[in-house]
């Protein structure tokens, strides 16, 4: 069969929690090919599939209808339809309802962060023009990368889009390492933001303090008052931002964040300003135009690639935006990842150029410390903790999907090994790992013989033979999250190596997720075809994103080793 068209085999099995045929269209109503787009009747919890009601035989699984799926790169995505999307909850938030701009303001948002504040400090390592030319380059691959998720994403069923669906399809038995990856990048990212944080907001205190001495004719060099010492105390301001993040962090749909990502996009608007006022009304005279670089390659190159690669890095949300899109046809998704990925280069061009424009080599690792104190620099530091306040929960999104699917892929294999079967009946682990649904006895004869193994809950298995995660219970929801949020406070609190922690994320899980595993996505997804030029682009970009992890990777670990 060609790989245009897949076929979703779907067996109900006891004991691994319960599931109708299908995740995206009930177990009596497949949509036929040519007529994908038509509306799919709301999925619904069926307690006596057909396998059950026929009262025939002993066999307690239904075989689904083959579900074929067509789409070629010149069809517009399937998957139309209020389906219920596994990452998102369950109960009342089925649906797709986001739309242009709600997904278009949470990508950018997910791009623009501390990347952005670190861009000065990159071209000068590597000179304006090189600077320049790695910022679009990295562009180009990172929304390379983002199609081709789309188009893989387009081969799972219904609203159910992610890194685990995409490789179940591809490479079944890595599916878990790439969820666990992708779940470790994404809580690195959200770490770097609660530093920032940390870093920002003493020296935010001390600007007011000062600005407010000066106020009163003093010459702002005093010292505060040593009873507000924790004033100046960056655990003290992590804390307190983490009872605004940590509810935030709760929400189950990325479309729900879209008023909190607009208000972090004011922020960086508000940067762009700030970097445009001080290079057009500078306080100290430019550097020359002849001490700038053009063009600089050392092995500092190596080490700072990473932060243009990291710089781009949303793909770990594209696959909400898809589940949650109303209209996730190809040339609306196409839209989305035009529009952030292209606005988020012209202000990285900005921020990068004017910034190392105004300070010239001496540019810091973070452009809004370079500033003097003042009310227009304090509330732009003020804007920038806003922003990876409000960056935080989109972190956070996919590292909990991700987290499902590894915690559900752990629990499916310790249910087969034989401590885990005789532990199988403990009502809190099952609600812990599945969902509570089960499946009402059937009164067949049959049914009634076996009345012991029908009553455990029962799972819909894909084409592999593995079970289908369920949707997270709300128990396990819970835990997830306040683990998520619990530790990422702890080591933000203890670490203080912002530089550090950005260097190792973006050489591995950001190189991971936007190069590597969408190259190698649709290549398999492809593989039995003959070559095209999309084809050549998807190895191609795997093959870069492995070369980059690699050389950067070694480049970081040896300048760590060195200096230490």
């Amino acid at each position: 069969m060609s790989r245009e068209t897949s076929s979703d085999h779907s067996t109900i099995v006891p004991g691994l929690g319960s599931r109708s045929a299908s995740p995206g269209f009930s177990s009596t109503s497949v949509p036929k090919e040519g007529t994908a787009r038509a509306a799919a009747p709301s999925p619904a919890y069926d307690p006596h599939p057909p396998s059950r009601r026929s009262g025939g035989g002993a066999s307690r699984s239904h075989i689904g209808h083959q579900h074929h799926r067509h789409s070629d790169d010149e069809s517009p995505l399937l998957n139309h339809g209020p389906h219920h999307n596994p990452d998102l909850g369950h109960g009342s938030e089925v649906g797709p309802s986001a739309g242009f701009w709600s997904c278009t303001i949470n990508l950018a948002n997910t791009i623009l962060g501390t990347g952005m504040l670190a861009m000065p400090g990159a071209l000068a390592t590597v000179g304006i023009l090189m600077g320049s030319f790695m910022i679009v380059f990295s562009a180009m691959a990172s929304g390379l990368g983002l199609y081709f998720l789309t188009r893989s994403a387009s081969r799972t069923i219904g609203r159910s889009a992610s890194f685990f669906a995409c490789s179940k399809l591809t490479y079944p038995s890595a599916a878990v390492w790439f969820d666990l990856a992708i779940a470790i990048k994404c809580f690195g990212v959200g770490i770097s933001y609660l530093i920032i944080i940390g870093d920002l907001m003493p020296e935010v205190v001390r600007s007011l303090s000062m600005i407010a001495v000066t106020s009163y004719g003093g010459d702002g060099s005093g010292e505060m008052d040593p009873t507000l010492w924790f004033l100046l105390d960056r655990r003290f301001w992590i804390t307190v931002f983490m009872a605004v993040i940590a509810p935030l962090a709760f929400l189950k749909r990325l479309d729900s964040l879209k008023a909190t990502s607009a208000l972090a996009l004011g922020a960086v608007v508000y940067l762009v300003f700030i970097v445009v006022f001080f290079y057009s009304f500078p306080t100290a005279p430019l550097p020359p135009m002849d001490k700038l670089r053009l063009v600089r390659l050392t092995p500092d190159f190596f080490t700072t690639l990473p932060i243009f690669v990291f710089a781009f890095t949303c793909h770990q949300n594209i696959f909400s935006v898809y589940n949650e899109l109303s209209d996730n046809g190809q040339s609306m998704l196409n839209r989305i990842i035009t529009t952030s990925i292209g606005s988020a280069a012209v202000i990285y061009h900005i921020v990068a150029i004017l910034g190392y424009m105004t300070f010239g080599n001496s540019v810091g690792s973070n452009i809004i410390l370079m500033y003097n104190a003042g009310m227009l620099v304090t509330i732009g530091r003020i804007a920038i903790v806003i922003l990876v306040m409000f960056s935080f929960p989109l972190q956070a999104h996919p590292c909990r999907a991700c987290l499902d699917k590894v915690l559900y892929a752990i629990g499916a294999f310790w249910k087969s090994t034989t401590l885990g079967q005789r532990l199988h009946g403990n009502g809190a682990y099952n609600s812990l790992m599945s969902d509570s649904d089960t499946i009402a006895p059937s009164s067949s004869t049959d049914d009634m013989a076996s009345q012991q193994t029908i009553d455990e809950p029962l799972a819909q298995l894909d084409a592999h033979g593995d079970p289908i995660a369920p949707p997270p219970s709300e128990l396990k929801y819970v835990i997830m999250t306040v683990a998520i949020v619990l530790f990422s406070y702890l080591i933000a609190i203890s670490v203080t190596e912002l530089e550090l922690v950005l260097s190792f994320v973006g050489s591995t899980g950001s190189t991971a997720i936007s190069f590597i595993l969408p190259g190698l996505f649709y290549y398999k997804l492809h593989e039995n075809e003959r070559w095209t030029g999309r084809k050549i682009a998807a190895v191609a970009l795997s093959v870069y994103g492995a070369l980059v992890m690699v050389i950067c990777l070694s480049a970081n670990i040896r300048r760590v080793v060195t200096h230490h």
